[in-house]
């Protein structure tokens, strides 16, 4: 993340692919078609987009919510063709780190269409919040593709260009704006401990003392099904929750998880361990960077360390990427320096963790809560550290990081240089970046200002940051910012909208994976 540019956020282009459309305008009229645009944010794509279709976009448009499944329809329509385009472009590809970054595109524009078609065309009953999160993810790893590009300095690219101007961002914008106002912008609320979204038989399965029905055995020994993580993972099967137990020992994998309802179950913090040493000073992008990436919705892990090694001056090196929707993480440690949590996207939860890190080392952009954790900054190679760095990019994108009766204290190798090291709650890496610490305990180490700016006054008026009854000698907000996002003391109200309950819909999902929790403040 510290390395990571701002990369502009780009004006109305009309790609090769869209001026070889036909020009007619099936299905509306051309006033029609500027009436409606002019409700959105971006209208010129939207406007050019409907008219150059060759498709016959004849779907009636008199209600907000018309429009707003209207706008879906473009933003998959014009992904399908950005994917497609993409693909093509590997031959042209002409150092490893290009290749690198644009395979990273091609599997983001896979997930792109796939939420697209989630939003749009769905085969199972979603509300508008699941909507609107899958529509956040579409927009986040559309910026997650350019991002690898400017890991690596290929802003200037070819392909970075060819990428970036298709307007699938724009579209999917106007998507997010309409759906934020056709429906119900929260989730239900509920006082039982566990946010909605976790399954009754997932709860149990976490906080249960019982033996939990385990599918398959790893152990280093040989004395389970597989020696390896990524055997089980590859072996797993069925529609239900599917669950791997992983016996003490030190895994050296890196692991992609994306098959859905997978359960990793490790014999507690510090015995199981998966470790890696991938990093961005080690030619991967951030985002091929971690140990472990889990994408498939309902993952959930319970009990293991999750742990990057590529040291504090290798740059981005991340533990843990999940982009799984209704994640759930229990009791679960994740080491590293920088980007060690990279909370990429879709709705995650972790309760009773530990987070090590040293800069932006809980970063992304889901709608992300953790509750009753422990973040221990690490002593950092250049005297400062940075907590969060949020990756919100548009207003109606419903994400941010959530830090609720957590406690921040210093790591046992921070601590005797803790003076000479400045330590920050977060830093707004995208413009809209949303973070929140509520009843936290935070520890003399935090820096009177509490926030750092990322670069001049970037995003500074624009972000959202606020605190909430806080405690500890690090919670005093006498000396904070003075920036126009920054709230000081939220009220319970406006407080209570970035609980598990709120935030991330808890009390539909969570009750499912037998993580703990508390619905409100």
């Amino acid at each position: 993340m510290g390395l990571h540019m701002h990369i502009p956020r780009l004006a109305f282009i009309l790609s090769v692919a869209a001026l070889a459309l036909s020009t007619s305008v099936p299905g509306y009229t051309s006033a029609q078609i500027r009436a409606w645009c002019s409700r959105t944010p971006h209208p010129d794509a939207c406007e050019y987009h409907l008219s150059h279709s060759p498709k016959p976009y004849q779907t009636p448009v008199n209600e907000k919510s018309d429009l707003a499944s209207l706008s879906m329809r473009l933003a998959l329509d014009r992904s399908l063709g950005a994917k497609t385009e993409a693909y093509a472009l590997g031959a042209k590809c002409r150092t490893p780190k290009e290749k690198a970054a644009w395979a990273d595109c091609c599997e983001l524009y896979e997930d792109i269409v796939s939420k697209l078609n989630k939003t749009y065309a769905p085969t199972a009953p979603c509300s508008q919040v699941d909507k609107q999160t899958w529509l956040s993810t579409a927009l986040t790893n559309f910026e997650t593709c350019r991002n690898g590009f400017a890991d690596f300095r290929l802003t200037r690219s070819s392909i970075f260009s060819s990428m970036s101007n298709n307007n699938v961002s724009l579209l999917v914008s106007n998507a997010l704006a309409l759906n934020r106002g056709s429906g119900n912008d929260t989730g239900p609320t509920a006082d039982n401990g566990f946010p909605d979204w976790v399954r009754p038989g997932d709860r149990k399965l976490l906080t249960s003392g019982a033996a939990t029905e385990v599918n398959l055995v790893v152990a280093k020994d040989g004395s389970g099904h597989y020696k390896t993580v990524a055997e089980a993972v590859a072996a797993a099967s069925g529609n239900g929750r599917f669950v791997i137990h992983m016996k003490a020992g030190v895994y050296n994998e890196n692991i992609q998880i994306k098959k859905a309802n997978i359960m990793l179950l490790g014999d507690g913090i510090g015995s199981t361990i998966i470790t890696g040493s991938r990093s961005v000073g080690g030619g991967s992008t951030t985002f091929n960077s971690a140990t472990v990436a889990a994408t498939g919705d309902n993952f959930i892990a319970k009990g293991i360390t999750f742990r990057n090694t590529a040291g504090p001056g290798n740059h981005q090196a991340v533990a843990l990427r999940s982009g799984s929707d209704l994640s759930a993480f229990y009791k679960c440690s994740f080491e590293g320096y920088q980007d060690t949590l990279y909370v990429h996207s879709n709705r995650q939860f972790y309760r009773e963790c530990d987070v090590y890190g040293t800069v932006d080392f809980i970063f992304g952009n889901a709608a992300a809560v953790l509750q009753s954790c422990n973040i221990y900054p690490r002593k950092p190679p250049r005297k400062t550290n940075t907590l969060t760095a949020q990756g919100r990019t548009d207003p109606n994108q419903n994400t941010g990081i959530s830090i609720l009766n957590c406690r921040v204290t210093a790591s046992s190798e921070l601590r005797p240089v803790q003076g000479s090291v400045r330590t920050y709650l977060g830093r707004p890496w995208k413009r809209y970046s949303r973070t929140l610490f509520m009843k936290s305990e935070l520890g003399s180490l935090i820096s009177p200002a509490g926030w750092m700016p990322w670069s001049g006054s970037f995003a500074l008026g624009t972000l959202y940051y606020g605190e909430y009854a806080n405690t500890g000698p690090g919670a005093s907000t006498g000396n904070r910012v003075n920036w126009g996002g920054y709230h000081k003391a939220l009220s319970t109200s406006e407080a209570s909208k970035f609980t598990v309950g709120n935030f991330i819909a808890g009390n539909s999902w969570l009750p499912g994976t037998d993580v703990p929790f508390s619905a409100g403040l």
